[in-house]
């Protein structure tokens, strides 16, 4: 045991040494671990980083999204409804909290197409009351808010061929994401997957769009 330990201490360390914040580990975590294992510890790590900042200080707005995206995330990865229950809880707080924050708009948005992009849109509406017009009006009030950073419409475009491979809102938020600013490493992240997915689309192959859609979002290697 103290083996296995060790050795996934060593398997984070690289990523929290190169992360700046929690966000940034998670960003990370999504986008290239390959070892599901190796994913929960990571999560598991940032979750209780961010708890301790939220003992200190409960209010603070950056912790209390740190802890939402782990708990989704975990929820992701093991399939648990109790988890995709309490993201959807804390997410719904964030964006109560300050309506104009494009990123709680955004990870709310997506927590609903996730569910149904997962379940399918009767299952994931039953057992989690995810809701797709839900969705995506949180994730068009995060474009609208998001001062023209490529992460809101990149996200939203990703989000809506993963779950119909038609959409036709899609390449517009495609060719914004394409053009628009990245103050972050995820915008970049984010901008080159929608120059990627562009080019799919433009090919009209809609199961090669929906699954090339579903493998760039974020845990989507684990699919």
């Amino acid at each position: 045991m103290f083996r296995y330990l060790a050795a996934a201490v060593m398997l984070i360390a690289p990523a929290a040494a190169l992360a700046e914040s929690g966000r940034e580990q998670l960003t990370q975590t999504a986008f290239a671990a390959r070892d599901r294992t190796v994913a929960l510890a990571q999560i598991a790590s940032v979750e209780a980083a961010a708890a301790v900042s939220l003992a200190r200080a409960p209010g603070d707005s950056e912790a209390q999204m740190t802890r939402a995206m782990a708990v989704s995330y975990r929820a992701k990865l093991t399939h648990s409804r109790s988890d995709a229950l309490t993201a959807k809880a804390q997410f719904e707080a964030l964006a109560a909290k300050n309506p104009r924050d494009a990123e709680a708009q955004a990870a709310l948005g997506a927590w609903h197409l996730n569910a149904i992009e997962a379940l399918g849109s009767f299952t994931a509406r039953a057992a989690l009351g995810a809701r797709k017009a839900t969705g995506l009006a949180a994730l068009d009030r995060a474009i609208a808010l998001g001062g023209g950073r490529a992460l809101f419409p990149g996200l939203a475009a990703l989000l809506r061929l993963a779950t119909d491979p038609s959409d036709a809102a899609a390449p517009a938020l495609l060719d914004a994401a394409s053009r628009g600013a990245t103050p972050t490493p995820l915008d970049h992240l984010i901008q080159r997957r929608a120059v990627q997915m562009a080019t799919v689309v433009k090919g009209g192959d809609t199961k090669l769009i929906q699954a090339l859609a579903k493998r760039l979002l974020p845990l989507g290697q684990f699919k």
